[in-house]
């Protein structure tokens, strides 16, 4: 069984599937020994771990490379982030063809025009459509029918109406769902009353990202399962913990206290580190 296929029954069997995001091959394997069924990539994530300002700054090739030391470095299924497929319709099949061939599960495609100055800016239904139409076709090709694609959509932060924005976002989902998408993302939910719409009206399998700045003291992972929620994501969460982490024993050894750090601070055990190391 290849890992799309696993990938696909975890999506079904598990209720939530619960992806920690990963930015590097030992983060993923720790995702892995902790129990976790399954791995995120984030193009976020990325930017942050190589020093780029902007998520945008990430290449194809970069982001291909990253994934790729992932997926060897774990024996679960991994999601790509496949940003916006990396151009038009046509530039996608290359863009998927080249994930499948570094070993993904799945992957995330996202209707938010990239590099773009200024406020937000999103595509047209009919445009992400077809990107959606040919992932699915790249992914017969290439024989990988099972190839989960998990359409992205950032709707809710292109208006000004919450309101408005929310209806349009859950418009755009269940069309990508007729498109061929097997499960729907709405970036940038806030509150488990969005949630509750957005699980009422979608008619088929959705994706919540958790522990997000903007709504990590609004709901609970077990609330999102609740709710029918089939996946949940949590993006940026393992970096900012190792950067806090980082930065607190930087403080520590800057103010001299190297025997406070090892009292106060959990360092990874050499048994467990060992067993990382050696997958």
């Amino acid at each position: 069984m290849n890992r799309s296929t696993t990938f696909r029954k975890l999506l079904s069997s598990e209720k939530p599937l619960i992806m920690p995001d990963a930015y590097d091959p030992i983060s993923a394997r720790m995702i892995e020994h902790a129990g976790f069924k399954a791995v995120q990539c984030s193009g976020y994530s990325f930017s942050i771990a190589a020093g780029y300002p902007r998520e945008v700054d990430v290449t194809l090739e970069e982001n291909l490379e990253w994934t790729r030391r992932m997926v060897d470095a774990v024996s679960i299924p991994v999601m790509a982030d496949a940003e916006d497929g990396y151009g038009n319709p046509e530039e996608v099949i290359e863009t998927v063809s080249r994930f499948i061939e570094v070993g993904v599960a799945g992957m995330n495609i996202e209707d938010q025009l990239l590099g773009k100055p200024g406020s937000l800016q999103i595509i047209s239904e009919d445009m992400m459509g077809e990107k959606i139409m040919v992932a699915r076709e790249t992914a017969e090709v290439e024989r990988n029918p099972d190839l989960v694609i998990n359409a992205r959509t950032d709707a809710l932060k292109s208006l000004d109406d919450r309101v408005e924005a929310l209806y349009l976002a859950i418009e755009r989902a269940n069309q990508y769902l007729d498109d061929g998408a097997d499960l729907v993302f709405i970036a940038y939910v806030k509150t488990l009353d969005e949630v509750k719409t957005i699980t009422n009206e979608i008619k088929g399998p959705v994706s919540i990202a958790a522990g997000m700045p903007y709504n990590i003291k609004n709901f609970s992972i077990a609330d999102l399962g609740k709710l029918g929620v089939a996946r949940v994501s949590l993006p940026v969460l393992l970096i900012l913990s190792s950067l806090g982490a980082i930065k607190g024993s930087l403080d520590y050894l800057k103010d001299d206290k190297l025997i406070g750090l090892v009292k106060e601070t959990r360092l990874i055990s050499k048994d467990d580190l060992t067993g990382l190391l050696n997958g």
